[in-house]
């Protein structure tokens, strides 16, 4: 076993959670974030002390209070860490599995913590594997391309191509600026497989949106907890 793998024994039952519209965190994959807000300072404070996890999860503006979340989120490893000048952390969390909220729990120092049910999500402790091959990557390259051109993104082909199947999705998943139903969809695609084919359609539905109505495509296409 890899010296910082994670078993489903280690996993931890409660934990912060950082609440960030569009913002993905998928297993294996790594998100850097910067962290400037007191009670994020404080939870990352607090997160060094004590297994280096917390969560990421997404706001669901379906709730009109302004606090509600999905259902599914991710937990992360805090692999790296700095601090600036100005007072500000710099870090990286490593992917390590989804969960679903069981119960929310009384706030401390500020941020907001949950109970988790790990349940639905055992393969995501599994080492990494290729998408299977109803997964067509040259569809989904080409179909990246387009969408590239029309963001006005330039990208590392090379480094792209060379990228195992189930990293290229994750990757992709992650850093696209998608809206935050597409993602939350990305999140809760159940396999590899079925993530590849909703991040292709998310890939597709904007390339070639007509209208301008790229930037809402996701609330009645993809169902989200």
């Amino acid at each position: 076993m890899p010296a910082f793998e994670t078993r489903a024994e280690d996993l931890p039952g409660e934990f912060p959670i950082f609440p960030l519209p569009g913002a993905l965190l998928l297993p294996r994959g790594k998100l850097p974030l910067n962290i400037f807000e007191p009670r994020y300072l404080a939870m990352t404070e607090d997160a060094l002390a004590a297994g280096r996890m917390f969560a990421m999860i997404q706001p669901d503006a379906r709730h009109p209070d302004g606090t509600g979340l999905y259902r599914i989120g991710c937990l992360g490893r805090l692999v790296s860490f700095s601090e600036t000048d100005d007072g500000r952390y710099l870090i990286t969390l490593l992917g390590v599995s989804r969960f679903a909220v069981a119960e929310e729990l009384p706030m401390q120092r500020g941020y907001r913590r949950v109970r988790a049910d790990y349940s639905e999500f055992a393969a995501d402790l599994e080492p990494a594997r290729e998408v299977e091959q109803c997964f067509d990557r040259a569809t989904l390259l080409t179909s990246l391309r387009g969408y590239f051109a029309h963001r006005g993104f330039e990208a590392n082909w090379d480094a792209i191509n060379q990228m195992p199947d189930e990293a290229l999705v994750v990757t992709l998943s992650m850093v696209c600026p998608f809206e935050p139903a597409e993602k939350q969809a990305l999140l809760e695609a159940p396999t590899p497989t079925e993530r590849a084919q909703v991040l292709l359609a998310c890939l597709q539905i904007e390339t070639h949106a007509v209208g301008g109505d790229a930037a809402d495509p996701a609330a009645g296409r993809f169902r989200v907890s």
